[in-house]
């Protein structure tokens, strides 16, 4: 396990309880003996909108952080997604979006995986603008017919 995958347990485990945590990034980088530009690089990466996150910084002071989980406040998140997703999805978002449903309990790991093998680049092995097509209209179509 690297250096940024421990902070990144770190930090959700931190959200366990709150949907949020507010972290001083100087204090992180003491805590794991890195420099700070480790704690940006692991939040610029793995906490972002793509995957269920707000992320506040505060320059100044020791670098404030305040990390937000997204609360999904559909009743439904599988017709939430559906509803949000476009004519178009790349691979990277439709898995980051399986991903965030099976962190909510929506879908279980099963599911999740079974959802993502069907929507691989290589699964669809067409162009990208059809490609991207397709697997919107696949996740769209496997998650209504969750519901």
């Amino acid at each position: 396990m690297g250096i940024s995958d421990i902070i990144e347990q770190f930090i959700r485990e931190s959200m366990s309880d709150e949907n949020f945590v507010e972290l001083q990034r100087n204090e992180l980088a003491n805590r794991f003996g890195c420099v700070p530009s480790q704690i940006n690089y692991v939040i610029q990466t793995r906490f972002t909108n793509e995957r269920g996150y707000i992320v506040e910084s505060r320059r100044g002071g020791g670098g404030g952080i305040t990390i937000k989980r997204i609360s999904v406040n559909n009743s439904n998140p599988l017709m939430h997604i559906v509803n949000s997703v476009g004519d178009e999805l790349d691979y990277p978002t439709a898995r980051i979006l399986v991903s965030n449903l099976a962190d909510y309990g929506a879908l279980n790991s099963r599911e999740a995986k079974l959802i993502c093998s069907a929507m691989t680049d290589k699964v669809l092995n067409l162009p990208k603008p059809t490609r991207d097509t397709l697997r919107a209209t696949i996740l769209k179509s496997m998650l209504i017919n969750l519901i």
